[in-house]
């Protein structure tokens, strides 16, 4: 996996030994399996975490008494090639409701070969969340960031 930031975005790729179509698959389709369930923002633990593949959709965690967290919106679904979310979350780990106010992910599916795929993930604009986002930018980066998610994701693409 290699590691990049710049000022207001982060940057990771992770390569994965599966075809381009299953990798975009098993990230939008099996997104449940890779977000961990400690990342909550409910208070009560968590029963799923949906990721609707369609422009216009959301990705949200729906708690065990069926309460319902949306932390982002799907602003583009290109598959198999990309997607970009908003990240609606504040460096205060806060729902934030002002979508000026958001940053945004977008993943990117890139072939390596008949069977390889390069997944590139580029969260961008966290400047946008005002006071506290160099927080935010430094966890997102962080082990227990984005890079987590890209090892769960490609752990779910090997045994699938």
């Amino acid at each position: 996996m290699t590691t990049t930031s710049t000022e207001t975005s982060v940057r990771r790729e992770i390569e994965v030994a599966v075809p381009i179509e299953r990798a975009f698959t098993v990230f939008t389709e099996q997104f449940d399996r890779i977000k961990p369930r400690e990342h909550n923002m409910l208070a009560v633990p968590i029963a799923e975490t949906v990721f609707e593949t369609h422009v216009d959709g959301a990705v949200y965690d729906r708690g065990e008494d069926g309460s319902v967290c949306r932390w982002a919106r799907v602003l583009a679904f290109e598959p198999p090639h990309r997607f970009v979310i908003s990240w609606d979350i504040s460096p205060r780990w806060e729902i934030e409701t002002d979508p000026d106010r958001c940053s945004e992910v977008e993943v990117r599916f890139v072939p390596a070969g008949p069977d390889r795929t390069r997944v590139e993930l580029e969260h961008r604009h966290l400047d946008r969340h005002g006071d506290g986002w160099q927080g935010a930018r430094d966890g997102v980066a962080g082990d227990g960031g984005w890079p987590l998610y890209l090892r769960r994701f490609a752990d779910v693409a090997a045994t699938d």
